[in-house]
């Protein structure tokens, strides 16, 4: 009977405390918005995101666990699965900068090239970044939330709809806010055909959405070479602390363009960025536990996340209007919203309410030139973050 019982007290079930099995259910509830045919949530990500959630919160598992030392400094037991990807990964920003090399190589710069202008519409789009960190601050100061400046920073890149740039930025500037911002920053981007749509008809006139812009020009071979070099030493000379983001993007995109790295290229763009995908997510999932999830504070992430992303999307429509007014070319101010870096899907959305406005309104070409100068606005963005408060 003793043994029975010892048996019992050994199990999960009897260490699970309420907020661990209120973790595992959002881990599953994570798992159907990621599997489900009718959500689908950036799968890729959500779903070892959920997995990790779910073995973190499992009592005894020992998933994160860290490795026991003994008085004399032997390793007696080693550290869980985790423990390990989190610290070796994500800690270090391993990870994220991977990632950014694979989506580098599967970018193609000509659209920005051939319309430089696009460039200003990515930068407005970060308004959305800097807005939520005054605005964080600003609550905080009024006792409404309780965030330090590192903390806003992190949540504030939420606004970017960058995924590997918030975990990157929230790993070095709040890493007790982790799971919270990387799952807010992953979901924005996937509710990006529904977020958006709204924001971009409530600002613009059916005319304006009617808008049909002059064919891009071709870009050449070499300018798409220059260009990831060129952005790489100015940005390491001006920005150091943006270059490590920039600096493997560029990388990526310089295997890619310049044609004798094939197979780099393709490891980059394919088994290389699934890989760290994996675990990534896992090491992501290892932050969601329950004394970690389960606060205000994580509320307070996901509204001020919404409100970034919201931000930075009007920003970007503002700004395209405006250029619209001053350009002699003429500029669908729907390409604006695609300033925010959830690439390609943001220049996907411009392109379909585009399309409901005018079905020869081809839009997507001239939308992945701001969705392009996202990425490189938020990667700035967050070398500025770290300047000021790494």
């Amino acid at each position: 009977m003793h043994s029975l019982i010892n048996l019992w007290h050994d199990t999960g079930l009897y260490q699970m405390a309420p907020g661990q099995l209120a973790m595992i259910i959002i881990g599953c509830l994570l798992l159907f918005l990621a599997i489900h045919p009718k959500f689908q949530f950036e799968p890729l990500l959500l779903l070892p995101i959920a997995v990790g959630t779910i073995f973190v919160n499992i009592p005894g598992a020992g998933f994160y666990a860290g490795p026991v030392i003994d008085a004399h400094g032997h390793v007696e037991s080693p550290a869980g699965l985790l423990y390990y990807i989190y610290h070796a990964g994500i800690e270090t920003g391993l990870f994220p900068l991977l990632i950014f090399m694979g989506v580098g190589a599967m970018t193609d710069f000509g659209p920005l090239l051939a319309n430089p202008k696009t460039l200003l519409l990515g930068a407005a789009a970060q308004f959305g970044i800097f807005g939520t960190l005054f605005g964080a601050a600003f609550f905080t100061d009024m006792g409404v939330m309780d965030f330090t400046m590192q903390q806003a920073a992190a949540i504030g890149i939420i606004g970017g709809a960058d995924g590997p740039t918030s975990i990157f930025i929230a790993s070095k500037l709040a890493p007790e806010l982790l799971g919270a911002i990387a799952v807010a920053a992953y979901s924005y981007m996937a509710l990006v055909p529904m977020i958006q749509p709204p924001i971009m008809k409530a600002l613009t006139s059916d005319k304006e959405r009617k808008i049909q812009m002059s064919q891009l020009r071709e870009v050449s071979k070499a300018e798409k070479i220059i260009f990831p070099i060129s952005l790489l030493i100015l940005v390491a000379l001006l920005l150091p602390s943006a270059a490590p983001l920039l600096g493997m993007f560029c990388f990526g995109n310089l295997m890619k363009e310049s044609g004798v790295v094939d197979r780099l290229s393709d490891t980059a763009q394919n088994a290389l960025i699934n890989i760290v995908t994996i675990f990534l997510g896992l090491g992501v999932g290892s932050k969601m536990s329950a004394d970690k999830f389960l606060n205000f504070d994580t509320l307070s992430i996901l509204i001020l996340g919404l409100v970034a992303f919201s931000v930075g999307t009007v920003a970007g429509v503002l700004m395209a209007k405006l250029m619209n007014k001053l350009s002699k070319d003429p500029i669908n101010p729907l390409i604006g919203s695609a300033g925010v870096s959830a690439v390609p899907m943001a220049a996907r959305v411009s392109n379909k309410v585009g399309l409901e406005a005018n079905g020869q309104n081809f839009l997507l070409m001239h939308a992945m030139g701001p969705n392009v100068a996202g990425v490189i606005g938020s990667a700035v963005a967050a070398g500025v973050m770290i300047s000021f408060f790494g």
